[in-house]
């Protein structure tokens, strides 16, 4: 059976990258194409079972490596030395008072729609359908019909709201009796805070470490372009495992190892980038070439999750999905993030039209995959594994339709374009969007080179 699914997955990486320049002009995300060649590979197995590529300790800890590489990029994608971008304030209000509201209305809804959960399993299912991810929509962050400070929120709070919520998740999972010994909510806590420290040290120690070590290798001459993009692919890797190894979140550590790496190696290098001259160009510090190797890879590899999702989404409705599932995912998808981020917005400067386009565009993607995945895995097989695994893929689902095929049409539908002659043509990208760097980089800034991301909303 593998031989065939690394066939089909491998022919669809092939194909999407062929004719990406084209099919992104039709607004076709890869993740869509992804999913499809997934479905398509799984309605040609005559009926072969594919879930045992979901439901296996191999997967989830693929999935967890994905996860943590992808905090960690999250991380050094934050801009400007502002730990929450250009708008603080706005970002401070979506993080901690909308996230938590959708979290809490989504166990709301959980419970009216999906009675047999118990509050654990609630918490769980809406960590997984909350935190967006703008992978199934990367071309809203970049279109420059949308407002600057709009891409700059969305860039932003996507970066950071997987790393937040990621303790809650694991305490969630601890709460119900998956991985551990069931738990009352006390035991629970008293599991998970320490887990969280020992992330939070790990991953500083680690960060400021490794990117000292980076930084001087490179200006002694020790280390080659290519070497060095092998040693950061090997950074959130390493910090992972170290704080799993000390029974840490491993999730909690890789994000702030990330954003610790990016602020230590700023630090180090603007003066040499400053003072750097044409005929030394060999060791002027860029961290953004270094970074190019772990974000291809990851590329790569979330390909591979999104396949599976079509896949696992062909064996789900042969199963069956019920209608309580299907409301409770358009619901998650909609009104349990639109309402909850226009309430939490309100007074502040940003227009009722650009509240309403923060929240609306909000896609699910990787986070909700492996979240999904690791709940399942440590559920044990039955109902309940049933509605999450339906529940995720539903939702991936819905959220590459409505954000991947019509965050653009909507986009364009609200705002009407309007960028006065003098205004960039490059987006901005504040911060946490994983999306391709534009073609040329602008020079102004003392700090070129340092981030794949030039930020042009200035």
């Amino acid at each position: 059976m593998m031989i065939p699914v690394l066939l089909a997955l491998s022919a669809a990486v092939l194909v999407r990258s062929l004719v990406s320049a084209r099919l992104d002009r039709w607004n076709v995300a890869a993740p869509v194409v992804m999913i499809a060649a997934g479905a398509l590979a799984a309605m040609a197995s005559r009926g072969v079972d594919l879930l045992p590529l979901v439901n296996t300790e191999v997967a989830q800890h693929i999935a967890e490596i994905i996860l943590a590489v992808l905090l960690f990029i999250d991380a050094t994608e934050v801009r400007g030395g502002r730990l929450w971008g250009r708008y603080p304030g706005i970002v401070g209000r979506l993080l901690l008072v909308a996230m938590p509201l959708s979290i809490a209305a989504a166990m709301v809804a959980g419970a009216l729609l999906l009675p047999g959960l118990s509050l654990p399993l609630l918490l769980l299912l809406a960590c997984v359908v909350i935190p967006s991810d703008f992978a199934a929509a990367e071309r809203v962050v970049r279109d420059p019909v949308l407002p600057a400070r709009v891409r700059s929120v969305l860039n932003v709070e996507s970066g950071y709201n997987d790393g937040l919520v990621s303790p809650v998740f694991l305490f969630a999972l601890i709460l119900s009796g998956t991985r551990y010994p069931e738990r009352t909510p006390q035991e629970a806590l008293a599991t998970a805070l320490p887990f969280a420290l020992k992330a939070v040290l790990v991953g500083a120690a680690l960060g400021a470490v490794l990117a000292t070590v980076l930084f001087s290798a490179q200006r002694a001459g020790w280390s080659t372009e290519r070497s060095r993009r092998v040693a950061v692919l090997a950074v959130p890797v390493l910090t992972y495992a170290a704080t799993v190894a000390v029974d840490g979140n491993g999730f909690v550590a890789s994000f702030v190892c990330g954003t610790v790496f990016r602020r230590v190696f700023q630090a180090k290098a603007i003066p040499l980038i400053r003072t750097a001259t044409r005929e030394d160009p060999d060791r002027r510090p860029v961290l953004a070439q270094d970074l190019r190797l772990l974000e291809d890879a990851t590329g790569l590899l979330t390909h591979a999750m999104w396949f599976v999702v079509g896949a696992a989404a062909v064996v789900v409705f042969a199963q069956g999905v019920s209608w309580q599932e299907v409301v409770f995912c358009v619901a998650a998808l909609t009104v349990l993030r639109i309402v909850p981020v226009v309430l939490s917005l309100a007074g502040t400067p940003m227009s009722g039209r650009d509240r309403f386009l923060v929240g609306a565009l909000g896609p699910r993607g990787t986070t909700s995959i492996v979240f999904g995945l690791l709940a399942v895995n440590g559920l044990a097989e039955g109902e309940v594994a049933d509605t999450i695994l339906s529940v995720t893929v539903l939702c991936v689902l819905g959220s590459a339709v409505l954000h991947g095929l019509g965050s653009a049409p909507l986009a364009r539908l609200l705002v009407r374009p309007r960028r006065r002659p003098e205004e960039p043509e490059s987006p901005a990208t504040a911060a946490g969007a994983r999306v391709e760097p534009p073609l040329r980089r602008p020079t102004s800034s003392p700090v070129e080179g340092i981030h794949h991301r030039p930020d042009n909303e200035a």
